[in-house]
């Protein structure tokens, strides 16, 4: 009676993890043999990693992050520019915590979006916030936003952020609205917050997209002086794999 009234007590303090680990200990005899020392860092440990992984589901869902990449499935046997040490340093993530920014250019289909992924999952792991927008639809949710009045939220909500990834950056056209929002969007983050670009268009070219010259230098200033770049090239992923 006493264990049953202990476990219904621990699981109203939320302390799930301590639960499961009581339960094992109680159908595992040779977990039964080990000190109270050694059963009591099992619990702690057993909560911590419980906690952990709650953790990490939240914030992987809060990413919506475009495919499920994981950097240890990363593929460097193509040649497709991507140095192995390079992206070693990026999975730190002390870039994020500096408030850098990572710039990814290259060929559609040279597996951008999934290396912009698996760093936004490593973040999360890192215990990072991240969401994943591509950058038309991020400009449109904040046209909506200034329509309905809801901008100043948005907008702060986004500057919380540890990392926000742009994905498709430059593909389609941009209107004053948006060179304004963007440039919002990346002053909010100067020392505070990290943002990940994706982009077909190589970064020589991104000051002719802006159009406008002021906005374009303003841009380009907070964004590529603070900035890894990864320059892929090569065929398609897809296409090479569906060769295979």
């Amino acid at each position: 009676m006493l264990i049953q009234q202990t476990i219904q007590d621990l699981k109203e303090m939320k302390l799930h993890g301590i639960v499961n680990m009581l339960e094992e200990m109680r159908v595992n005899t040779s977990l039964q043999e080990l000190s109270f020392e050694e059963r009591l860092g099992m619990c702690v440990d057993a909560e911590r990693h419980h906690r952990e992984d709650r953790r990490l589901t939240r914030l992987l869902r809060q990413a919506k992050l475009k495919v499920q990449a994981c950097p240890e499935d990363i593929d460097f046997s193509t040649s497709r520019g991507l140095d192995r040490q390079v992206f070693s340093n990026l999975t730190t993530c002390d870039w994020i915590s500096k408030s850098l920014n990572t710039i990814i250019t290259g060929p559609t289909g040279v597996g951008k979006t999934w290396i912009a992924c698996a760093l936004g999952q490593q973040a999360a792991r890192k215990g990072m916030s991240v969401i994943y927008k591509r950058l038309s639809r991020l400009l449109e949710e904040l046209e909506i936003a200034y329509r309905d009045g809801s901008l100043t939220k948005v907008r702060a909500k986004l500057a919380k952020l540890d990392l926000i990834i742009l994905d498709d950056w430059a593909l389609a056209p941009i209107t004053k609205r948006g060179r304004h929002e963007l440039l919002e969007l990346i002053d909010d983050r100067i020392g505070s917050g990290s943002i990940l670009i994706t982009s077909q268009l190589p970064v020589d070219q991104w000051h002719e997209y802006f159009g406008e010259p002021t906005i374009a230098d303003a841009l380009l200033d907070r964004i590529l002086h603070r900035s890894h770049k990864i320059q892929l090239r090569g065929e398609s992923m897809r296409k090479l794999k569906k060769s295979v």
